[in-house]
């Protein structure tokens, strides 16, 4: 009697390699685990397919996959908000007021790309601005940015 791998051999090797990444999170093991899906495809359609034909597509489906994801997906996922980087990554960037500062107050700067995780901060200006000034970032004072007009 001769063990002969079937669709369902390849889903289960599939789904567990999948299911492995919970406990792996390389986001690679995801990627053999898909190829292994599509070798149960396959097979399902084409019932006499060649174990080693079944093993080529596996390897090839897989990096494939592993490829795409690392070249042109993964760039497309990268975090732009610049949270975490030190207060010199910050300096020079440029805001617009939407909040004048009042008297012994502070105003409201909004950025088009987040700062350091939030797109609005209170400001601390040395010189008068009004609403709509683009002003931007010296230094970062605790909550608040020190701001100047240009």
């Amino acid at each position: 009697m001769e063990f002969v791998i079937q669709d369902w051999h390849w889903l289960a090797f599939g789904m567990l390699l999948v299911m492995a990444e919970v406990f792996i999170p390389s986001f690679t093991i995801f990627w053999f685990g898909l190829g292994a899906v599509i070798v149960a495809a396959i097979l399902w359609l084409v019932p006499d397919f060649a174990f080693s034909w079944q093993l080529v597509v596996w390897a090839l489906s897989s990096s494939l996959f592993a490829v795409l994801w690392f070249r042109f997906f993964k760039p497309l996922m990268v975090d732009r908000t610049k949270a975490g980087i030190a207060r010199e990554a910050i300096s020079g960037e440029s805001g617009q007021v939407i909040k004048v500062p009042q008297p012994g107050g502070r105003g409201v700067v909004r950025f088009t790309t987040p700062l350091l995780g939030d797109d609005e901060w209170d400001f601390i200006c040395d010189r008068e601005v009004a609403l709509g000034d683009r002003v931007h970032v010296k230094d970062v004072s605790g909550n608040t940015l020190i701001v100047e007009k240009r």
